[in-house]
């Protein structure tokens, strides 16, 4: 049935002979394309790009009509779509009985129980980095976000797949150059061939085989030596694609799966901490409390699953950091019936965009919505906020199905750390903001190391 005439009016935006200075602006700052557009023309935006029409909404209402209430009639969209010529079918880009398949398949790996029983095995990691960047004070900077890449990459082995990752020694840089290439392919529309001899080609291809080898590896050392309780990825996997009979079809499967759970599970905490060490710097009276809270709550003991809970403060800096800076800065969809959101015709196959970078700093909703206020999310504010206008992890059917290892891992590393060092910029260093596939420190973060005993 098609909209009522009433509902077929258009959001506002820029003309459509704007599109190759939008295009220019995309490829170079996104960011700011978002910004601006909620800022010029508000919470309901039309955004021409050469073949597609954007529809960007900003509002927490359209955020649940899109994300949770009328969830089936928005599937994956641009940039996404465009990705899985470089992730493949896995949980991020799949679609349909595929995904849910897929989901049913990882789901249990993070129940809360399985994912408590994990705290431990974070903090021996997280002593690790603590010990390595001990052994650099007083060295010059540290790059801290490849500190991080390096820490969670090894966290998401031991806690997901029950293996060391830190025996391939390539794995962070093949999932950087695949990274390159789903932001490539997201930004072309996947309009340059892809056997074209590009260096940007060449190095995506030697990345891909790179992470094909490697999750072979890792399944194959896997169904040689059956994990003891088979409730890690790897042993899910070999079980859920055992039925099928092309052998070639499976180790797709099984290469999809993983490169997609381990690229975007380590980025998305990797940012995080990034971010927080940074803004921890450059607020030392934030950072002042964090100290005294974890020194009072867990003193000299290594943090359980007892004593977290009781970091409340803590907490609060990494929800407010997430609110800054969402690992998951936009959320492309496209729809498949037409719809209305807003008082806003969007028609069949419309690609819409919710940004969960724009949307936490939306001013009807946050105070001075650029500052950085751990208070926000005391108990009694928060309560009053709308439920989404804060979506770190996304929202609905799709929220990020590791979204409660993700948050464990951040609470345990930061308070590891902050109890032992002193994270401090580098003289100089101007942080920007990177939408990538999440949104992290561009170029790296150099912070120097200081030991507090």
């Amino acid at each position: 049935m098609s909209a009522p005439a009433s509902a077929r009016r258009l959001p506002p935006g820029p003309p459509a002979t704007r599109t190759v200075g939008l295009l220019a602006r995309m490829a170079r700052d996104r960011l700011s394309v978002m910004t601006s557009a909620a800022l010029s023309y508000g919470d309901a935006v039309r955004l021409p790009l050469g073949p597609k029409t954007l529809f960007f909404f900003n509002h927490p209402d359209h955020a649940k009509r899109v994300l949770a209430d009328n969830a089936a009639n928005y599937h994956k969209g641009i940039g996404l779509v465009h990705a899985r010529r470089a992730l493949g079918d896995g949980l991020l880009t799949s679609e349909g009985e595929l995904w849910k398949a897929q989901r049913k398949v990882i789901q249990p790996v993070f129940q809360p129980k399985r994912i408590s029983r994990q705290t431990g095995v974070i903090a021996e990691e997280a002593a690790k980095l603590v010990a390595r960047l001990r052994s650099r004070a007083g060295t010059g900077p540290v790059d801290i976000r490849e500190e991080m890449t390096e820490l969670t990459l090894g966290i998401l082995g031991r806690t997901l797949l029950d293996a060391d990752l830190g025996v391939y020694d390539t794995i962070g840089e093949s999932f950087e150059v695949v990274q390159d290439q789903a932001i490539f392919e997201m930004m072309s529309l996947s309009a340059v061939p892809s056997w074209l001899p590009l260096p940007q080609q060449r190095r995506f291809r030697r990345a891909r085989a790179d992470l094909e080898r490697i999750t072979g590896r890792l399944a194959a050392e896997r169904a040689a030596h059956p994990s003891a309780d088979g409730d890690d990825v790897l042993s899910r996997l070999i079980e859920a694609t055992a039925g099928e009979p092309d052998e070639a079809v499976r180790r797709q499967r099984m290469r999809d799966e993983l490169v997609t759970l381990l690229l975007a599970g380590h980025e998305t905490t990797a940012s995080t901490l990034s971010w927080t060490f940074l803004l921890l710097d450059q607020h030392p009276l934030v950072l002042e409390k964090v100290r005294a809270e974890v020194l009072e709550v867990l003193g000299d003991s290594q943090p359980t699953p007892e004593n977290l809970h009781r970091l409340a403060y803590t907490s609060r800096v990494l929800e407010e950091v997430m609110r800054l800076y969402p690992p998951v800065w936009i959320l492309p969809r496209k729809a498949q019936q037409e719809d209305e959101i807003g008082g806003f015709h969007v028609p069949a196959g419309a690609e819409v965009l919710i940004c969960p970078y724009t949307l936490h700093r939306h001013p009807e909703f946050w105070d001075a919505p650029d500052r950085f206020d751990p208070e926000r999310f005391a108990p009694g504010r928060a309560d009053k906020r709308h439920r989404y206008s804060y979506i770190p992890f996304g929202a609905g059917p799709r929220y990020c199905v590791g979204s409660s290892l993700g948050t464990l891992e951040a609470l345990v590393v930061l308070a590891t750390v902050v109890r032992e060092l002193n994270l401090v910029k580098a003289p100089g260093y101007v942080p920007k903001p990177e939408p990538m596939l999440t949104l992290r420190v561009q170029g790296g973060l150099p912070m120097t190391v200081h030991p507090i005993d």
